[in-house]
This record gives C-alpha cells, sequence and structure tokens, in this order.
C-alpha cells in the first residue's frame, strides 16, 4: 500500500494511503472523540465531534471521513476544534433524556462518556424536549427515542449490514426519528429481533426487554423448580460486563453464580447442541440417500428463521425441521428429566442464558411447546445475567470453581464451538462423515468454514459421497447465498445461517462495547478464539461420542429420528408478511 507523509499536532507521520485522519491518529495513538462514527458500519460524518482542523480548509473537517494526503497538516486541539466539540455536544444533552442513573446504558454510555472526557459540567442550551412514546411491545427489543441522538448506527446495521432494513430516519429537521415506516413498532414490522441495533447503540435509546423480574419472581416460588441453561457464547464473553478482557472463558465462575443466585440446577446447553447434531446429522443423511429438498439449512438461528418466514419462504422447506438447542432442552427437561427426577413438568421453569435477543421472540412460539407448555419459560441475555449477579452483590472474579449438574452436564467440543460461526457446520461434519466412513476420523477440524469471511465454502469428502457446504454470517450475506442458490449460480448439500455478523458470539444479547473498542478489536475473532481453545481442550469432541446424549437415546428417544424425537425435538415454520420493497 502506498504511504503519504502527515503532521498531526507537530508529529510527523507516514500513514497508507487509503487512510482517514481518524485512523493515521489512531494509529499514532492520537485521540479524537467519536460518536456516530463505527468502522465498517457507520462512516457518515453525522455528529461532527471528530472534527479537526486541517491547514488551507476554511472550516472544521470531520476526522472520520476525510482522507489522508500528501503533506496533509492537522491540528485536533486548537481552541476552535476543542470548543466545536464542547457546543455540539451540550446541543446533543440539550434535549436529551438525561435520566442517567436509571437508564440501562449507565457507565456503560458513550455519550455519557464524552461529557465527562470533554469536561461538561453545565449545559447552556436547554432545548425543547418532548415525550415520545417508548415501544415496548416485541418480546425482544425496546426503543425509546427519547434517548435517541440520531447517530443512525443503528440504521446503518439494520439496512447495510443486515439487509433488514425496517428502522430509518423520518420527518425532518428538530423534529427528526429513528422509527420504522409509520411509527409502527418493531413487533408489527418484519424485525428479525437479532438485536444488532442493540449492540451499536452508544446510549441507552434500545435495549432488549428485561425479563429479569420474571426469573426473580420464580426463584422466590418455592413451589417451582427453577433450572437455567447456558449456551456456550455467555462463557466467553460474560467476563467482559466484570472488567476481563475480550474473550475470557469464565465457565466455572458463571456457574458458581448461577448456583449462589438459587438456581436448582445449572446445566449446559452444549449437551443439546450434540443432541442437535444427532438429529441434524440424521437429517441430512436420510436427504441425501433419499432425495429430499436441498440443501439442508441449519435452524439454530431464530434470527435467521424469522428472516427466512419474511423474505424467503420458498426456502421454508430446506430448513431443518430441528429446533434450536436451547428449544430441545428445554423439551427435554420437561419431559425425560421431568419423568427421571418425578418431578410434575409444570413445576419445572426452565430458564435459558443465551447470546442472543432473538431467541426472547423465539421462546413465545406457540410451534414451541412440545410438551403443551412452553419449552422454556425465560431467556435472559448475557447482560440481563450480569445484571443479575451484580444486582445480587456476588462478587463474580472471586467466586470459587463451579460444575455443570448431571444428569444433562456433559457436552463435547462439538457443542462448544456452536458459538461461532461455521461452528454448527463444523459439528455436523464431524458426526456426518465419521457416519458415511463407518470409521473414527482424525482430522476433525474443518478449518474451511471457519473465520469471520461473510461466506464460506468447503467440499468434505466421506464415504464416496462429496458433500458441498457453504456457511453464512448475517442476514446480509444470507442474502447474497441466497440469491446464488435461487439464481443457479450455486449448489450446495448442506448450510449453516447465522443471523448475526460473527454467530453467536457477537449476538445482540452480548455484552456492548464502545465506538473506540469494537472499531478497531475484532470482537468475532477474540470471542471466537476462546471457543476454539474450549473445543481443543475437550476430552470428546464428537457429539455422537456424548455418553449422556447415548444414554438419552437408549433410555428415551430410542435413535435419532425417532417418533419420539420428532414429537418432542423438531417443529415447522411458516410464511411471514414482508414488506414487497424488503426483497
Amino acid at each position: 500500500m502506498e504511504t503519504v507523509n502527515i503532521t498531526i499536532d507537530g508529529r510527523k507521520l507516514q500513514v497508507p494511503g487509503n487512510y482517514t485522519v481518524l485512523e493515521a491518529a489512531k494509529q499514532a495513538n492520537i485521540a479524537i472523540p467519536t460518536l456516530c462514527f463505527l468502522k465498517d458500519i457507520n462512516e457518515i460524518g453525522a455528529c461532527r465531534m471528530c472534527v479537526v482542523e486541517i491547514q488551507g480548509a476554511r472550516s472544521l473537517q470531520a476526522a472520520c471521513v476525510y482522507p489522508v494526503s500528501e503533506g496533509l497538516v492537522i491540528n485536533t486541539q486548537t481552541p476552535a476544534v476543542r470548543e466545536s466539540r464542547k457546543v455540539t455536544l451540550e446541543l446533543i444533552l440539550s434535549n436529551h433524556d438525561r435520566k442517567c442513573l436509571t437508564c440501562v446504558r449507565s457507565n456503560n454510555c458513550e455519550l455519557q462518556k464524552l461529557a465527562e472526557e470533554l469536561n461538561i459540567s453545565d449545559v447552556r442550551f436547554e432545548g425543547e424536549t418532548y415525550r415520545l412514546p417508548v415501544d415496548h411491545l416485541s418480546p425482544s427489543v425496546v426503543r425509546d427515542p427519547n434517548k435517541c441522538i440520531l447517530c443512525r448506527r443503528c440504521i446503518s446495521m439494520c439496512k447495510n449490514i443486515q439487509k433488514v432494513g425496517v428502522i430509518d430516519t423520518s420527518q425532518r429537521g428538530f423534529k427528526t426519528i429513528v422509527s420504522s415506516a409509520f411509527n409502527q413498532s418493531l413487533a408489527e414490522v418484519p424485525c428479525i429481533n437479532c438485536g444488532q441495533c442493540i449492540t451499536v447503540c452508544p446510549v441507552g435509546a434500545l435495549r432488549e426487554k428485561d425479563d429479569t423480574d420474571r426469573v426473580w419472581e420464580a426463584l422466590a416460588n418455592p413451589e417451582l423448580h427453577v433450572v437455567v441453561q447456558t449456551a456456550p457464547a455467555v462463557r466467553v464473553a460474560l467476563g467482559e460486563e466484570f472488567g476481563l478482557p475480550i474473550g475470557s472463558r469464565v465457565t466455572s465462575q458463571m456457574v458458581a453464580a448461577l448456583k449462589r443466585l438459587g438456581f436448582s440446577k445449572v446445566f449446559d446447553t452444549d449437551t443439546a447442541a450434540d443432541l442437535t447434531i444427532m438429529e441434524e446429522g440424521t437429517e441430512l443423511l436420510e436427504r441425501l440417500k433419499n432425495g429430499g429438498k436441498l440443501p439442508l439449512i441449519t435452524s439454530c438461528s431464530p434470527g435467521w428463521i424469522k428472516y427466512c418466514e419474511h423474505n424467503y419462504p420458498e426456502f421454508l422447506d430446506n430448513l431443518s425441521s430441528c429446533k434450536s438447542p436451547h428449544e430441545m432442552f428445554g423439551a427435554v427437561l420437561k419431559s425425560y428429566y421431568a419423568q427421571k427426577q418425578g418431578i410434575d413438568p409444570d413445576k419445572i421453569f426452565v430458564v435459558s442464558i443465551m447470546p442472543c435477543t432473538a431467541k426472547k421472540f423465539e421462546a413465545k412460539r406457540p410451534e414451541l411447546a412440545a410438551t403443551g407448555r412452553p419449552d422454556v419459560d425465560v431467556v435472559l441475555t448475557t447482560r440481563e445475567l450480569a445484571r443479575m449477579i451484580r444486582e445480587a452483590g456476588i462478587d463474580f472474579t472471586g467466586l470459587p470453581e463451579g460444575h455443570f449438574d448431571d444428569p444433562m452436564g456433559e457436552a463435547t467440543g462439538a457443542g462448544v464451538i456452536f458459538g461461532a460461526t461455521g461452528g454448527v457446520m463444523e459439528a455436523a461434519l464431524r458426526t456426518v462423515a465419521e457416519i458415511l466412513e463407518g470409521k473414527p476420523v482424525d482430522n476433525i477440524e474443518y478449518t474451511a468454514v471457519r473465520g469471520t469471511e461473510g461466506i464460506k465454502e468447503a467440499v468434505v469428502e466421506a464415504g464416496g459421497i462429496k458433500i458441498k457446504a457453504a456457511v453464512a454470517h448475517g442476514t446480509g450475506n444470507a442474502k447474497k447465498l441466497l440469491e446464488r442458490i435461487k439464481a443457479g449460480e450455486a449448489e450446495y448439500h448442506f448450510v449453516e445461517i447465522m443471523a448475526c455478523p460473527g454467530g453467536c458470539v457477537t449476538g445482540g444479547g452480548q455484552p456492548i462495547q464502545p465506538s473506540k473498542v469494537r472499531s478497531w478489536v475484532d470482537l468475532r475473532k477474540e470471542r471466537a478464539k476462546a471457543i476454539y481453545e474450549e473445543d481443543r481442550n475437550m476430552p470428546i469432541r464428537k457429539s455422537h461420542e456424548n455418553p449422556k446424549v447415548k444414554m438419552l437415546y437408549e433410555e428415551y428417544f430410542e435413535k435419532p429420528g425417532s417418533h419420539r424425537a420428532h414429537e418432542l425435538l423438531h417443529t415447522h415454520y411458516t410464511q411471514r408478511e414482508n414488506y414487497p420493497e424488503a426483497r
């Protein structure tokens, strides 16, 4: 890459010629405040917090969009620059709902942090304020326009990255708001509940629907047997809520904290991920051998399922009929586990700790009530669990070692990697390849489906059969892949789709990192690293070798794909309404 020579605050630098002033300053460790900026997602220079003085320019320029050039001279801390940033921030604060103490983002709010950094001790401008209704009808996402600062990050994520496009700006001038069409609730539009808008919001304008009170109430009810299960992505992100480095694995502390909170049993959703592989792998083999509908597309991601129902109903028959792992587990807990423990299923209250806001919607689906009652009663995000731990006064980092409970407490490395994009595919291939070969397969790391490339492809040959596989993460990439399949430009046997970019490790319910972190650190890679490390350290790494899953089939389900397995572990999906222009 060609480099250019520039000067920032008197320091002479050599930087790549395709950099912006903001990137050049970052390389030199010179801090420039930002608010609307989010690298590769929202680079529009709208908020004007990052203005700098460019020698020869007539006005201050936004560093996030101003390109470097040979001989450029930049000043980031002149009196004019500092005053401009302060005035801009005060104007934003002037009509902002400043109930910071009771805001879900207090102490993790980029606006609050900027006010502290720029030494804003008073707001000189008291702007006109008016209260807008809070949209809380969605089971997953709450939208509070009174806290919105019009940075447009959520719009860019929803429209440009996810290709869902259910929110945008409406009206003009001072009355501009971010809303859905005709200001409908997110529950009334084709929102897929992925929560990616929440993870990019710098303030508290978007948040998950908080269900912690329901869990506290259940825990206090002596009539209920309250059990909890945790997804693999939670253990590699929860630590961030307590100041640990990104990608720290906190499985032991997480389990110990859940037991301190009062749950009767703490289970690992990874066990159900192994169960999912047994059912889904069997489904793939049956379709391959019997001329079934191909490609088989994974059904673990509820955001992807809803996106498919709205936008690509022609692919509904391609979806695996398998429930997602936590829903499978819920069905097992309210049938097999209830029977084995001698507990009335109506007294079992199942809580799922998930990295995902879409699973809140999923848990309410009528299709997911195998025993005549919801498979899962409440879904909490990683962030909600962190709030409960703090509320209970638990010293998270100082907790002793904790272990998952039996009889459903054992999982394999294959179950663990479900948390990263490509993980479901790799886990399935480990089992399917071995079944087709009829003998153990030594090389079980399918690295072609790993990584953060938007669409990944692999060909796996086993038992004389070549399985063509593809992986897409983020519904924007899913759209590209599905359009290629529709046009006949690509042909696959097996496809994995995750709604969230990076998969579950960067799901909509995971800890929120500010722009100054996530713009320069790839959260997907750092959290996935911990996932794959745990997989490598597991004594068993193939789902079909999980002794607990084997026991489950011997004692209850008989075999993968059995009649009882279909009754409890499988479901169906239906077409939903959509806006014509969304395609």
